[in-house]
């Protein structure tokens, strides 16, 4: 163990840099708070912006912009090929990469935020010891446990050779055929940008369908077009082995796949695992401390993000609740602005009615609040209007009605609880839907806001009206006499 000699003294220690910590951090000292920010990296922005979320939609922006390309002699603009430049590729993503977390170390160094690097372990409630740094600990009142997460291990068994989604972010090369191995949205947006890149993909996933957690006819339009350019997709099945083809990893994967009742052997060139995230909960020194974590290493929270250890709060991916880099930025704004109070009376917390969660395959897919799934499984009655983006103006201008919007609501009160949308930028469009589930909107409140025309977003108006039965655009459905 490398420890320094200095030890320093803080009002609060945020342990992590990710879209959480470094959030927490500004806002704390925005708020008069004596802040350190202790980052084993060498570089600020976490998980998320360093091989996650930043590279993998510079990524798959690139394979959309080719793809686009390809697809304009549909009307009339004549591509007859484009060639890929790994290197330029490379450097692109890196350079927005390093953009990008210069920017968040110029932001702490402006707010006067101390960063310090080295691995951080508790060794009490009040107290940090610091491996790898120039300052060997820290002692604080308030601390905000950041850690982010990490890939999940490999399977026993399973060499080492095969590719993570970090690896495969670092663009090694562009296989021949590549297997994914997990079907959620990691395993399926980097298996569409290699196949994007020139890869014959192919899906495997244990579960009945992919993305379990998305309503399955969202699901099922993104497979109508992605699934086209995928080789092969073998759900409700399990890898059995994996092994390099006569002992080298330049010969190829030998893979045995249990699917349907039989063991099938196949041959790829590459394999990627994205089996999903664990949180960094662990060799943190939580046992020296009162904070409770769940079975899976999740650290328990309330709704002011603080944990059974009253003076430590835990945000992001290592506290429950989704692993996603907006969730924790709005936890960590919570916790920073709970200190801030000292005890006061606050309205900060993490009450928030609606998160919203998107995969950027193609087309993109987003929901937000409750979805019809949840609302069958939990016997909750709704009503829900679908329009389709075949009956919308700008997505036939753009060549993509693919698509679909939904609205679920109280078929009560036409309380709007979930919006669902497949389709070009269902990224963006789904922020609407959020606002509109947080401030308690109505489908009239949807339908009777002016949204401007051709627009994509006029479908959100357009399912409300659905919902509602008041539809323009798409014929009501025959009354049964």
């Amino acid at each position: 163990m490398v420890m320094g000699s200095l030890r320093e003294e803080t009002q609060v220690v945020v342990i992590g840099s990710g879209p959480g910590g470094y959030v927490a951090a500004l806002r704390l000292a925005d708020l008069g708070k004596d802040v350190v920010l202790i980052e084993k990296r060498e570089r600020p922005g976490g998980t998320c912006l360093l091989e996650g979320c930043i590279p993998s939609k510079t990524l798959i922006h690139a394979v959309d912009v080719k793809q686009t390309a390809m697809e304009a002699r549909n009307f009339g603009l004549g591509v007859s090929d484009i060639g890929v430049d790994l290197f330029k590729l490379r450097g692109w993503t890196e350079e927005i990469v390093a953009g990008l977390s210069a920017g968040v170390a110029s932001l702490l160094k402006r707010r006067g935020v101390q960063v310090i690097r080295g691995h951080a372990r508790f060794t009490s409630p009040t107290g940090i010891d610091i491996e790898g740094g120039e300052v060997s600990g820290v002692d604080f009142e308030q601390a905000i446990i950041a850690t982010g997460s990490s890939l999940n291990r490999l399977p026993e068994g399973i060499v080492s050779s095969v590719w993570s989604s970090a690896d495969a972010l670092k663009l090694p090369r562009v296989p021949k055929s590549l297997l994914v191995v997990g079907g959620g949205y990691i395993g399926l947006e980097m298996g569409l940008v290699y196949q994007g890149l020139g890869a014959e993909v192919s899906v495997v996933e244990f579960f009945p369908r992919l993305l379990m957690g998305a309503d399955e006819d969202l699901v099922e339009v993104m497979l109508k077009h992605a699934g086209t350019h995928l080789k092969e997709i073998m759900t409700e099945s399990k890898v059995l082995s994996i092994a390099e083809t006569d002992g080298k990893p330049d010969n190829g994967f030998d893979v045995e796949i249990e699917h349907q009742g039989k063991v099938l052997k196949k041959r790829y060139d590459q394999v990627l695992v994205a089996i999903g995230r664990r949180p960094n909960s662990e060799d943190i020194g939580l046992e020296k401390t009162g904070v409770e974590v769940d079975e899976r290493g999740h650290i328990l929270t309330d709704q002011e993000c603080r944990t059974a250890e009253p003076n430590i709060f835990a945000i992001g991916d290592v506290a429950t609740g989704p692993m996603l880099a907006h969730k924790a930025s709005r936890e960590g704004k919570v916790a920073a602005e709970v200190i801030a109070a000292s005890g006061e009376d606050t309205p900060a917390a993490f009450d928030n009615r609606a998160i919203p969660a998107v995969v950027f395959t193609d087309p993109e897919i987003a929901w937000t609040g409750l979805t019809e799934r949840e609302a069958a499984e939990q016997g909750i009655e709704v009503k829900v209007g679908k329009f389709p983006l075949s009956a919308l103006g700008r997505a036939r201008t753009l060549g993509r009605t693919d698509g679909l919007v939904k609205i679920i609501a109280d078929p009560g009160t036409n309380l709007i609880l979930g919006v669902g949308i497949v389709g070009p930028l269902a990224s963006e469009l789904i922020a609407e839907g959020t606002l509109a589930i947080e401030m308690g909107a109505t489908l009239e409140d949807l339908m009777v806001t002016i949204h401007p025309h051709p627009t994509l977003s006029e479908a959100l108006m357009e399912a409300a009206e659905v919902a509602a039965g008041e539809a323009v655009h798409v014929n009501p459905p025959r009354k049964v006499r």
